[in-house]
């Protein structure tokens, strides 16, 4: 007869997520328990399955590991609760004021581009600027992709005009190595790390996130243009205490031209509509 495990030495799925999060947060039971007012040993027995959390229990130490919207859902359903925090698609009518509001920040940004992008940076929405910005430099062509990490990385996308390429890159890429280790459970963030890092001439140092060198604050992209080279530089909006996992994941990325000569391109370009 096959033998039966004894409860205790099940994994149970709450304890994984719990003790993946502190690890990835790099905290201690004992300093996660006193942070959400609970003893180290019955966070202990949380994570081996041995005791059941209450669901304020999980709200306190998603709180404390400050976890995004979607994982804090995830870990009340491990947990056996509900979700506390809905989420709906931007086009619904329970998010018309906040569309409302990107249309707006988007339309005012004119004539300079600006994007809506999810989390895993898929392009949700883009102003007329951007359009007409991106039709300049692939001289009239579409770019293949609608994820701005493949259109940067693939030679045959926007990369092929982007004079400071490595740089640009470079950015980007630290830039998801922060998404994933602020999200390690995100399994789309990891495949698509996977993905870009197959393109051509990806440095194999790049698969690695660096924590040594800091990012400049301000950082110019470069691109290669029939009227020039064109120089931007970025700002990025996010909405201030979601209570919605839709919203808590969009961001909103104004580009504003970083010389007279780009200013002035922009402007023609509106002009001739």
């Amino acid at each position: 007869m096959a033998s039966v495990k004894p409860a205790a030495s099940r994994k149970s799925p709450l304890g994984e997520l719990l003790r993946s999060w502190r690890e990835a947060r790099r905290v201690s039971q004992l300093e996660l328990g006193l942070k959400a007012n609970l003893s180290a040993r019955h966070l202990s027995y949380v994570e081996t399955g041995k005791a059941q959390a209450s669901r304020d229990m999980l709200c306190r130490l998603a709180d404390v590991l400050e976890m995004p919207l979607r994982e804090r859902n995830a870990l009340l359903l491990a947990g056996g609760y509900a979700p506390e925090y809905p989420e709906n698609l931007l086009t619904t009518p329970a998010l018309e004021w906040m569309r409302q509001a990107i249309d707006l920040i988007i339309t005012h940004q004119e004539p300079y581009p600006a994007f809506v992008l999810d989390r895993h940076w898929n392009v949700l929405a883009t102003n007329q600027a951007a359009v007409r910005i991106n039709q300049l430099l692939m001289r009239g062509s579409q770019s293949k992709h609608t994820n701005i990490l493949h259109q940067v990385f693939d030679p045959e996308d926007i990369r092929s005009v982007i004079v400071n390429w490595p740089e640009v890159a470079e950015r980007f890429i630290r830039h998801l190595h922060d998404d994933i280790a602020a999200v390690p459970s995100d399994e789309t963030a990891r495949e698509l790390m996977q993905q870009v890092l197959q393109y051509p001439d990806v440095p194999e140092h790049w698969r690695f996130r660096d924590l040594q060198r800091a990012l400049p604050p301000v950082f110019t992209f470069v691109f290669r243009s029939s009227e020039g080279e064109l120089r931007f530089f970025e700002t990025v909006t996010t909405f201030s205490v979601p209570r919605d996992v839709t919203l808590a994941e969009i961001r909103i990325d104004c580009a504003f031209p970083a010389d007279a000569h780009t200013a002035a391109v922009c402007a023609q370009l509106a002009a001739a509509g």
